[in-house]
């Protein structure tokens, strides 16, 4: 039993195989689970509970230790001292809280209210402490029994897409779960009963790279974005059942009649980028999987479930919340920070790679596979700087993986009356006349394990070998392509899209 005390109030926190019927399935990515609550229990109203998966293998989701290694001490050691962190999970929450928070802007990110924790099962003094003298967090570790998750994942399985089950399972062996608040509605919403309409959108990184550690025979990564780029792989593997017609640069691009097409584009072809919850209910967009697209059926689900929010004709409210959606993106702003932060990689993941190696004091496998010639033309420089600027390299390339996974969340709700006290912002749409009170959130801001390094690049490798293919086989449609992305650079360059390589020194 996990007793939490939450603003004064005592609270157990203890999740059973008979509450199972109130948490529903949400989504899922390649580590979690993630269940809505749609009970009545006040201590998880306006929650999420987020369930550990475990590969059919056998093995954890992210395939990494429950500690800190020291080398990635060594990487955050100046950030925060995330190695005096018990468990891997409360140094995710202080990676939150003291590398992107500061970065994406804390009214944006969920640092959460004060907890005090106390274990009656399998207590730990180090673990209290830590909790009691450190951990600001609104993600709050539930203790959950095997029946629990038992439950949960049988009644999630018809929802799950299928290759997400093949893949991996509930780990029924993990005795916890974290709760955190569901930014799909307003705290209020849920007591005032108003009604809510959210979206989530994955904007994938927004830049073209420069560095000059690219290889001549991977210079597509230039021209085309690597989200276009890896739509092709995702292709291949039918991960995806047609190529998404969304490109990021129009999403960052700073034009509002861009960013208005990038979500039109995303609503059109919507994989797991696009998403619609009213009142925390998903009512448009996938659930986990990337094969979701729109059509007539689902376009009619959304129309109708948006009469409750936007007074606009019907066969007009989609149209009308696109734009909206558009409107709010625009005038928060928060795409030229997140820009900014995605940037922090400035080496490409085929530069960094080398830097990885030098950090884990290891030989080089790139160097080696690569070659003496090629090495000792390109490559030698990275391996000759400075052991710290092999730190920065990596850390900064891992927070901008961070920023380039992550999603946003932005919500709206009428607003009938002017509340000059009102926390959130407005906007107003003139065709419909209505106001709303919208509020954006970065979510899904998970660290990236220094472990995954070798991933990334192997995961790049295989794409440019998929547009490789794809070039030989039809290689006048793509030409074709990458002469209109070239067309398009130089307005992109105008608002400092293409980030320019910082040479090692």
């Amino acid at each position: 039993m996990v007793i939490v005390y939450l603003c004064g109030r005592m609270t157990e926190l203890n999740l059973e195989a008979k509450d199972a019927g109130d948490w529903i399935y949400r989504g899922e990515g390649a580590a979690n689970l993630i269940l809505a609550y749609n009970g009545s229990s006040p201590d998880f109203v306006g929650k999420v509970l987020r369930v550990q998966k475990v590969k059919r293998n056998g093995t954890n989701c992210e395939e990494v230790p429950s500690d800190l290694s020291v080398h990635e001490g060594l990487l955050w050691n100046e950030e925060c001292d995330l190695l005096s962190a018990p468990t891997r999970e409360i140094a995710e929450h202080l990676y939150v809280q003291h590398v992107m928070s500061p970065r994406l802007g804390s009214n944006h990110v969920d640092a959460g209210v004060s907890i005090y924790i106390t274990l009656s099962l399998k207590s730990s003094k180090t673990f209290l402490n830590f909790y009691l003298n450190i951990l600001t967090t609104s993600q709050v570790r539930v203790l959950v029994s095997r029946d629990f998750l038992e439950s949960v994942e049988k009644n999630a399985l018809s929802q799950r897409p299928s290759w997400r089950v093949s893949d991996a399972d509930v780990n029924t062996q993990c005795d916890y779960a974290l709760l955190i608040s569901d930014h799909s509605v307003f705290p209020q919403v849920l007591h005032d009963e108003e009604l809510s309409i959210s979206v989530e959108i994955k904007p994938k990184c927004g830049f073209l790279p420069s560095s000059n550690y690219i290889p001549d025979q991977h210079s597509i990564k230039k021209s085309m974005t690597r989200f276009k780029l890896h739509q092709t792989l995702k292709l291949l593997h039918k991960k995806v059942s047609q190529l998404s017609q969304y490109d990021p640069l129009d999403m960052f691009s700073g034009s509002k009649e861009r960013i208005l097409k990038s979500i039109k584009d995303l609503f059109s072809t919507p994989q797991n980028n696009f998403r619609v919850f009213l009142n925390g209910s998903l009512v448009f967009g996938s659930l986990g999987g990337g094969k979701y697209r729109t059509n007539v059926r689902y376009d009619r689900a959304l129309e109708d479930a948006l009469k409750f929010v936007i007074k606009a004709t019907d066969g007009m409210r989609t149209t009308c919340f696109l734009e909206l959606i558009s409107e709010a993106v625009y005038r928060s702003g928060l795409l030229d920070r997140l820009l900014e932060v995605q940037k922090l990689d400035v080496f490409d993941i085929e530069g960094a790679i080398h830097a990885y190696y030098d950090v884990v004091s290891q030989p080089c496998v790139v160097c080696r596979e690569l070659g003496e010639d090629k090495v000792s033309g390109r490559y030698s420089s990275l391996h000759s700087v400075p052991f710290d600027e092999s730190l920065k390299i990596v850390k900064e390339y891992l927070i901008s993986a961070t920023a380039k996974d992550l999603s946003i969340m932005i919500s709206f709700r009428t607003r009938e009356k002017k509340d000059p006290n009102s926390p959130y912002n407005v906007v107003f749409h003139e065709s419909i006349g209505q106001s709303f009170d919208y509020k954006v959130s970065f979510i899904d801001l998970d660290m990236k394990p220094l472990g995954k390094m070798m991933h990334y690049y192997e995961l790049d490798q295989k794409i440019m070998r998929c547009c490789k293919k794809m070039m030989k086989n039809a290689k006048k449609p793509l030409e074709n392509h990458s002469e209109n992305v070239e067309g398009k650079n130089n307005s992109y360059r105008d608002k400092s899209i293409v980030v320019e390589d910082d040479s090692p020194t």
